[in-house]
This record gives structure tokens, C-alpha cells and sequence, in this order.
């Protein structure tokens, strides 16, 4: 199957003939619901197409043109928080896509986050196709493009001064549980992304979990073997992710599973549903 980008803009359907080069990673199936939801969106089903785009991202996460038509529906229908929370999975799986790092500002800005806009207008060069958008964008916020990149550079110069003890980590989509591993490294849990990031000691972060066996995940903890546990909330299950990365369920039916704690080989699980502590034996 040959794929396109297909970009959704105010019911205006545009599909350019630009190959995507990781097209053959994409799934058989998250393909067919990503062509689902472009039909469905044409003859304005609008909350279907959501559905299906939603279920094309969850079948392949880094599926990009499925979050950028999730991402624009949301916002024609005015759900700007959550077109603003897909446009941001995009600039975490891809930083140079600037149409949607255009998107993400112009939303901020419309969501009264003007300092959020202004980080992210000073990610866009100058020779981006989208460069004269946000020279407008910024022109609404009193401002220009060279000034914003100017201000963020030296907020960024200013930022490194900070001691390593002190400091932000921004931009996490609602961030519950957290531990770190031997290596210094962080893991927080993403409640609304149903994510885990990995932010490593000097700062710089990737995705390290992005699955769909991951609902709602709060608490996190790590043995000595470097094995990490998930309080699965949404899903009533507690997951086990091994230091190679293979995921599984641990224990099931847990309801609403919330803080682990590791002590003496024992595993212990608070479970809002049941008003209970649970000790598993690892």
C-alpha cells in the first residue's frame, strides 16, 4: 500500500504525494483504520473518525499522519486541549515536523499559554515552509520571530546556570508516578498519554513505553534487576516491563490499582477500589 500524507485542515481533505519513509513499519490494520477515519471525516461522522485515528495511533504509535488528522479534527471541533495534547505526541516522536509544531503554538495561543507558544515558534527556522505562519502568529502576540528566538535562548542560557539539584522538566501530559534506575535515569508515567518517558541525567528525554496495554498509568517502581512495575489504573492490572523492554501482565484484577513499593522480594499494591494493600511475591 503506497501511503500519503493526508492533512485535514477546516474541512478541506489535502493529500500531497510525498511517500512517507516508514511507511512499511506502519500495520495492515493500523492502516485500515487510518483510511476509516479520512472516510469517515468526508462525510462529516466526525467522532467515528476520531475513533478510528485514535485506534490507528494506538495499533502503531509513531503512526504520524494518523496524530496529525486526530490532532486538526479535535481542533475544527473546537476540543482544543486535546488537539494541543496530539500535536505535542508528534513533536515528541518527530521535532522537525513544523506544521505541527506550528499547530501546537497557535493552539497555546488560543488557550491563553502565550510563553508556551513563544517555545514553541522559536523551534521553527527560518526556512520553513510554515515560517511566514508563525511570523503572523507572533505579530498577534505583540511580538516578532527574531525576538521570541532571542528571548529563548537566553532563557535557555539562563536555565543552565540553575544547579543540577534544582530545575523544571516541562511539557510531561500529566505526569503521576516516578522512579529511576542504577544509571541515574528518571521514569515518569504519563496518565493522559499513556506513556512512560525516560529523562536521562543531563536532561534530554525520550519515550521510552508507548503501548496499548498502558491505561492510565500512576504508580511506578523497580527491582534490582532493573525489571520496572506499573500501577495499570484504568486497566486494574499491574504490568511488568523487563530491563529488555518486553511487557506483560503481572498481576490482574486489581482494582484501581495506585502506589507500588518493593521491600524483601515483596511486591505491594494500594488498591483504591478495594480499600486494600495487596503483597505479591516476585
Amino acid at each position: 500500500m503506497k501511503l500519503s500524507k493526508k492533512i485535514i485542515v477546516y474541512l478541506i481533505v489535502v493529500i500531497s504525494a510525498v511517500n512517507i519513509s516508514f511507511a512499511a513499519e506502519i500495520s495492515t490494520e493500523a492502516k485500515l483504520q487510518y483510511n476509516k477515519g479520512v472516510d469517515m471525516y468526508r462525510v462529516g461522522r466526525y467522532e467515528e473518525a476520531i475513533d478510528a485515528f485514535e485506534k490507528a495511533v494506538e495499533l502503531d504509535p509513531d503512526y504520524i499522519d494518523a496524530y496529525y488528522n486526530l490532532g486538526s479534527i479535535l481542533e475544527f471541533i473546537k476540543q482544543d486541549d486535546a488537539a494541543l495534547a496530539v500535536f505535542k505526541q508528534i513533536i515528541l516522536r518527530k521535532p522537525t515536523d513544523y506544521e505541527s509544531v506550528y499547530k501546537a503554538a497557535a493552539l497555546s495561543v488560543k488557550l491563553g499559554q502565550q510563553e508556551q507558544a513563544k517555545s514553541y515558534l522559536s523551534l521553527i527556522p527560518q526556512t520553513s515552509i510554515v515560517n511566514s505562519k508563525a511570523q503572523e502568529l507572533a505579530a498577534s502576540m505583540n511580538t516578532d520571530m527574531q525576538t521570541i528566538k532571542i528571548e529563548q535562548k537566553e532563557a535557555a542560557e539562563q536555565s543552565q546556570k540553575i544547579s543540577q539539584s534544582n530545575g523544571v522538566y516541562e511539557n510531561l501530559g500529566s505526569p503521576t508516578g516516578m522512579i529511576t534506575d542504577k544509571n541515574g535515569n528518571l521514569y515518569v508515567a504519563g496518565f493522559s498519554d499513556n506513556a512512560i518517558v525516560k529523562i536521562s541525567p543531563d536532561g534530554n528525554r525520550r519515550l521510552f513505553v508507548k503501548d496499548s496495554r498502558l491505561n492510565g498509568p500512576i504508580g511506578l517502581e523497580i527491582d534490582s534487576a532493573g525489571n520496572i512495575y506499573v500501577a495499570n489504573y484504568n486497566a486494574n492490572n499491574v504490568l511488568k516491563i523487563s530491563s529488555t523492554g518486553a511487557i506483560s501482565v503481572l498481576i490482574a484484577n486489581i482494582p484501581k490499582p495506585y502506589a507500588l513499593h518493593i521491600a524483601d522480594g515483596l511486591l505491594f499494591i494500594s488498591a483504591q477500589g478495594s480499600n486494600s494493600v495487596i503483597r505479591y511475591k516476585l
